[in-house]
């Protein structure tokens, strides 16, 4: 029986030009800790065809409660620590943030 999906997460992530290809290379390597968690249903990364437009990040889960167990688990802080390290050491160096978040979360009304 195919899991429901009731509740999307979507991150849109602006990349500085230069950081773009460091980003994929993030998600091209990641743990797939996410992939283990219960409720977790797929995600998909959607890199933009226009230039300058946010690469999103697509999360399907069958809860909101099982989306807010990720965002505050062990694995997620886990799989996020290149990314974060990468802000941390340009914040540190003095130089903008090479990526900026903007999460939004959505109930599935109609499939």
């Amino acid at each position: 029986m195919e899991k429901q999906k009731n509740f999307v997460a979507v991150n849109y992530i602006n990349c500085t030009p230069e950081y773009q290809e460091r980003f994929e290379q993030l998600f091209g390597t990641r743990a797939h800790a996410i992939d283990l968690m219960p409720g977790f249903v797929d995600m998909q990364v959607l890199k933009p065809n226009t230039e300058g437009d946010a690469y999103l990040i697509v999360s399907h889960w069958e809860t909101e409660d099982a989306f807010k167990t990720w965002t505050s688990s062990p694995a997620f802080i886990e799989g996020h620590k290149r990314g974060f390290e990468d802000l941390r050491k340009a914040k540190e160096e003095g130089r903008p943030a090479p990526m900026k978040s903007d999460f939004k979360t959505y109930k599935v009304i109609a499939k």
